[in-house]
């Protein structure tokens, strides 16, 4: 015989949808998180879907993260939605990754205006047509005087690419070569360098992904694919994160004085 179900009181029904508390203590929240999306295609191969059906979930993971990391108090966000090495998949997922693309500016640009979400799209862009060119310009003009979020989307972007067209920018100057004026010029110029790089899939490798301003940033890994990357998964990065401890080339000052 079943026990009869009551329904709970309210008071604890209460408790059970109050939303939980994302701040966290600011000194230990990058400012910076980059993120290699990976596993789209295996995402959806285990569910035996095509692997357009992965890459059209993993614009909704992206969504949620972008919202959480507006809500948490996180100023960057970079995500590597396509390197200039992805020209080589087949044709079809090629064009599947373009339309999306365009789809997701027409949609989601009002949405990240009204969440005070700067968009800034960073690569190669001489490669994409004049239509989705110019939905990128209207998206980052749209969303260009907001401050709670900036959202870089890396599009046929390459760390080494980006190294090299910033030494000529560099050079067309005629200044001296030095590391600061390369910064300068760097296509991700206009954001700290990273504190923290999450990649989601699996694989423990960088990728050809912002060589330049990986140098001292904290790396974590994770298998979870990444259209099932949740807020929940990323606040545990943080969580992780909020655990190292970054000496950048020096020696914790307590064994300094020790040493001493």
């Amino acid at each position: 015989m079943h026990s009869p179900v009551f329904p709970l009181p309210r008071p604890q029904l209460q408790r059970m949808s109050k939303k939980p508390d994302h701040k966290r203590e600011p000194s230990t929240l990058p400012r910076h998180v980059a993120v290699v999306m990976d596993g789209n295609g295996r995402w959806a191969q285990r569910r035996f879907l095509p692997r357009s059906s992965g890459h059209k979930f993993g614009v909704d993971a992206l969504k949620k993260i972008v919202r959480h990391c507006a809500e948490i108090g996180v100023a960057h966000l970079t995500v590597f939605a396509f390197s200039s090495e992805n020209w080589t998949r087949p044709a079809e997922e090629v064009q599947t990754l373009m339309d999306l693309f365009v789809k997701a500016l027409q949609r989601e640009s009002p949405e990240l205006a009204k969440q005070g979400v700067r968009l800034r799209v960073v690569g190669d862009l001489s490669a994409f047509s004049d239509e989705m060119r110019g939905l990128i310009a209207q998206s980052e003009a749209l969303t260009r005087d907001n401050t709670t979020l900036v959202l870089n989307v890396a599009l046929n972007y390459g760390g080494r690419w980006d190294m090299l067209q910033a030494a000529q920018a560099l050079a067309a100057t005629g200044e001296v070569p030095s590391a600061e004026g390369i910064a300068r010029h760097l296509a991700l110029a206009h954001s700290p360098d990273p504190d923290l790089l999450i990649r989601t899939g699996g694989e423990h490798r960088i990728s050809n992904f912002m060589l330049w301003q990986l140098a001292y940033t904290e790396l974590y890994f994770t298998d979870i694919l990444w259209p099932d990357f949740s807020p929940e998964a990323f606040d545990a990065a943080l969580t992780d994160f909020a655990h190292r401890q970054r000496r950048f080339g020096g020696v914790p000052e307590a064994k300094s004085r020790a040493a001493a």
